[in-house]
């Protein structure tokens, strides 16, 4: 059973979702939550979204909006808009926004940022993909300063930015590169990897963070399938992937994570992470043309199979040294602290988590 976490919180394990692109927009958005809900009930600790733009394979152009309706939709667990393409955006306003839903969802909010690639991201909004990778280097350590109450300027007025000193927002940054986890170190966001690499190769990224003093959560992530995996539908996703991908020169074999049992699955799953270094996992079970019923039973399966393995074989890993300092995220490791999710609750893995109803979507609270 999962226990109280903050968003990234080392040993947890979360879920990256995706939209179901066959359904219509309320479908979407229903099926979203529907998931959510489920993967938050049977033990994932928390969920993520992520960016890209025109119904592109999968992803919404708003994760931050979509990570607030799956927050209002549940009672327990975090959720993370990670990562959210931050040239696209003012650093500010997405500074205000995070900080105003960490308020209203206090301990459950957490951001990832990234670049982009996709050159449509960057032509419907304007923006000059050429600028994507100065702009997200100026603004990444402002976000992390902004969502930890610092540095505000002519925001200092701002009562949720304000709360961030006291509660700040844990901010990762995609890294495929150890120049990239270098980065990140030395402005205090944690960092996210890609999930194509080999666990060695993610392993460099993790131990360049290190030795920059990196001292923030670092997360690794990767798609599993438990049973006979849909090898032509994976393989269709990697080619998504390979089309616009610039930043890591050539991708390996398929890194995903398969058994036809549970607990031999949970063995590969813990074998990467603990060779990546990472702190946290995220894992991935979406892909094209898998239905909403196939994806709903892999998070049930994952949960109530895998999940439990998992967690005992990383509580009986040796612990890996780290170097982390005093920092804002809790009292000597410079990590978030676990944060209570209420008093009196419990995190029952047979039991959903509240769901609340839905403005405008025609969905009821179940």
């Amino acid at each position: 059973m999962a226990g109280p976490a903050a968003p990234f919180a080392p040993g947890s394990v979360s879920l990256r979702l995706y939209p179901h692109n066959e359904l219509d927009a309320v479908g979407v958005l229903g099926e979203l939550a529907d998931q959510a809900g489920l993967a938050l009930a049977v033990g994932f600790d928390g969920i993520m979204t992520s960016e890209h733009h025109g119904g592109f394979a999968g992803y919404l152009p708003n994760p931050l909006q979509v990570a607030s309706f799956l927050l209002d939709e549940t009672a327990a667990g975090w959720v993370a808009a990670c990562p959210v393409l931050l040239p696209l955006r003012p650093v500010a306003q997405l500074a205000e926004e995070v900080a105003w839903l960490g308020v209203r969802h206090p301990g459950r909010v957490g951001l990832g940022v990234a670049a982009g690639a996709l050159p449509l991201d960057f032509e419907v909004m304007d923006v000059d993909p050429a600028q994507a990778v100065p702009r997200f280097v100026a603004g990444l350590p402002r976000i992390v300063r902004m969502l930890e109450g610092r540095d505000l300027g002519r925001l200092e007025e701002d009562r949720a930015l304000q709360a961030c000193a006291a509660s700040p927002v844990p901010v990762l940054s995609a890294a495929a590169s150890p120049g990239a986890a270098r980065r990140a170190a030395a402005c205090g966001a944690g960092i996210l990897s890609e999930g194509m690499s080999t666990p060695e190769r993610l392993r460099r990224i993790v131990d360049a963070y290190d030795g920059a003093g990196g001292d923030r959560p670092r997360v690794v992530i990767r798609r599993v399938w438990l049973g006979h995996p849909p090898t032509p539908l994976i393989e269709r996703q990697r080619q998504v992937y390979d089309s616009y991908t610039t930043d890591v020169p050539s991708f390996p074999d398929d890194q995903t994570i398969t058994a036809d049992d549970p607990g031999e699955l949970a063995r590969r799953i813990h074998a990467a992470w603990d060779t990546s270094g990472a702190d946290a996992v995220n894992l991935r079970v979406h892909l094209p043309d898998v239905s909403p019923s196939e994806v709903r039973r892999q998070i049930t399966l994952l949960g109530q199979e895998v999940l439990p393995v998992l967690r005992r074989a990383r509580a009986e890993a040796p612990s890996r040294p780290h170097h982390h300092a005093e920092g804002p995220f809790g009292p000597g490791d410079g990590r978030a602290a676990p944060v209570r999710w209420g008093e009196g609750q419990v995190h029952d893995e047979r039991v959903r988590p509240e769901r609340r109803t839905t403005a405008g979507t025609g969905r009821e609270a179940t």
